[in-house]
């Protein structure tokens, strides 16, 4: 599942954090299984945590053992809801061609 179209116009590894948080939005990541999600060194992932939770589109939850990581309600989309695929110019010519 992706991220609601109106959050997509940012950095990729935030639309990515966002992708793979919404993926798992029910029981949160931690910043290891982020990272393993993202494929980023951990200053990257820092870097776009810091610039969703200041946007407050991420939430933090601190248990005693471990800190979980979800998306914010707004940026789950609805279960009926489909999340349109940005296409490029080039992807649209290939299938008005047919190739």
């Amino acid at each position: 599942m992706k991220a609601r179209r109106e959050f997509r116009n940012r950095r990729d590894i935030e639309v990515a954090v966002l992708d793979a948080l919404v993926d798992r939005h029910e029981e949160g990541m931690t910043v290891f299984e982020l990272r393993a999600a993202v494929d980023a060194d951990i200053d990257t992932l820092e870097d776009a945590l810091a610039a969703l939770k200041s946007e407050e589109l991420i939430v933090v939850e601190e248990s005693q053992q471990r800190v979980l990581i979800h998306p914010d309600e707004r940026v789950v989309p609805d279960p009926g809801e489909a999340v349109k695929e940005d296409t490029s110019l080039l992807d649209r010519l290939r299938k008005r061609l047919g190739l």
